[in-house]
């Protein structure tokens, strides 16, 4: 048997004989017909006693009163011998007693099939090594930026609160759940951070909160909302930015960091979306009530005050009073003697009839309505808006950060529920709310 590590060439043929025939017939058929044919250098039988041809394969079936099959001859002749031995073959017309066909369907390159194994078995083991390569660069710097962070976490104030190294001189800071979420901030170049570390939250981020610039960047599961409304409670926080749902500050990468950060919304439109009852300001207007009637309690126990300074303050508050109550009458009067454009009778009954619904209607410049979205993604929505936006009317609160953004889309209409804190108005922009229209 020709050693297969030899072969250079396969010849392969297909057989079909009027009969039915077996492997033997077929074997003798090729060296019985092709004997002398080619003379003594290619005489099929020296070549297989040389190892110049390898043992010859046959397989062949009957089907119908008929046979066919195929026959698989390896060669490590040269490349003109081989197709010279293969074509010899075709000449075989007769198989036992019957009549039959040879035709070479193919003369593979053994070699060229072994270099294309070799070239896809060299590329897999060359994509492993540097994978592994690369993951070990990636694990040594991970390894080396962890340590550093790891020295530049501090721990801040009486309570110990885990933090960045600048949430003491940066004049805006971001409160988060955990160690883990300052550590993967910190990863990211973010170290304005400090935790909170469960939902009783310190003194330290208390104080901290009324001194500067506060984000809350909380989970986006149950444990970051119960966190978010005990900040609303105790604490004075400016913006509110989240994880996307299900998964937690911890997990995410410097892309999902910056998207959240960047679509921070003010506290006041989170709590109007939501219709969350801010607790500090609740808590705040309930020391003011207990302050007023200390003071007035105090005030009745001065004895030092005169009847007659109390006389006169009291005429100074019915004074007051009266022109309080002329002046809302003016007031109302006006009112009732404004009359609002065809234009902004639609926008009016429009926003009544978004009431309570929490959505957004973006409109064009002849008022047909473009689309229609959810408060909560207006502002992203309108930020990558391709059709002319005109006008925008809303079920909440117009912000600064709104304003911004639709002066760069070139709106010029916005009607929403009420005015928040916008400090810079453009000229181009007309902000009508509900006060506007009643």
């Amino acid at each position: 048997m020709i050693d297969p590590g030899t072969t250079k060439y396969m010849i392969k043929a297909k057989i079909t004989a009027d009969g039915i025939v077996e492997k033997p017939d077929v074997i003798g058929a090729i060296f019985g017909q092709t004997e002398g044919l080619l003379g003594d250098e290619l005489d099929l039988r020296d070549l297989q006693k040389g190892a110049r041809i390898g043992r010859i394969e046959v397989e062949v079936r009957s089907e119908g009163g008929k046979s066919v099959g195929e026959v698989l001859i390896p060669s490590s002749l040269d490349q003109v011998d081989t197709a010279i031995l293969a074509a010899a073959l075709e000449t075989i017309d007769r198989i036992g007693p019957c009549k039959a066909t040879v035709r070479v369907t193919e003369v593979q390159d053994v070699r060229a099939s072994k270099r294309e194994k070799i070239l896809e078995r060299a590329k897999e083991l060359l994509a492993s090594m540097l994978a592994e390569s690369k993951e070990l660069g990636t694990s040594l710097a991970d390894a080396i930026r962890d340590s550093v962070q790891l020295e530049e976490i501090v721990s801040y104030g009486p309570d110990k609160c885990p933090a960045g190294p600048l949430v003491d001189t940066s004049s805006e800071i971001i409160i988060v759940e955990g160690r883990s979420d300052v550590l993967n901030l910190l990863r990211h170049g973010i170290k304005n951070t400090i935790a909170v570390e469960g939902t009783n939250i310190p003194k330290t981020i208390q104080k901290l909160s009324g001194e500067k610039t506060t984000t809350a960047f909380v989970d986006g599961d149950r444990g970051g909302t119960l966190i978010l409304k005990e900040l609303l409670q105790v604490a004075d926080v400016d913006f509110i930015a989240r994880a996307p749902p299900h998964t937690e500050v911890e997990e995410l990468t410097k892309k999902q960091i910056m998207k959240a950060l960047k679509n921070k919304i003010p506290v006041e439109q989170y709590l109007e979306m939501y219709g969350i009852e801010n607790g500090l300001k609740e808590k705040a207007k309930e020391e003011h009530r207990k302050e007023n009637t200390h003071r007035e309690s105090s005030r009745d126990s001065k004895k030092t005050e005169s009847r007659n300074v109390k006389k006169e303050e009291k005429e100074q508050k019915e004074s007051k009073k009266e022109e309080t109550k002329q002046k809302k009458q003016e007031e109302k009067r006006q009112k009732s003697d404004k009359k609002l454009s065809s234009q902004q009778e639609k926008f009016y009954e429009m926003l009544r009839d978004m009431a309570g619904k929490r959505i957004a209607r973006l409109l064009n410049s002849k008022g047909s309505v473009l689309s229609e979205i959810p408060v909560r993604e207006l502002a992203n929505v309108l930020s990558t808006e391709k059709k002319g936006v005109n006008t925008v009317v809303f079920d909440g609160v117009v912000t600064q950060r709104l304003v911004d953004i639709a002066n760069k889309k070139g709106v010029k209409i916005i009607v929403g529920t009420k005015m928040g804190d916008v400090a810079k108005l453009p000229n181009s922009i007309k902000v009508w709310t509900r006060k506007d229209f009643e």
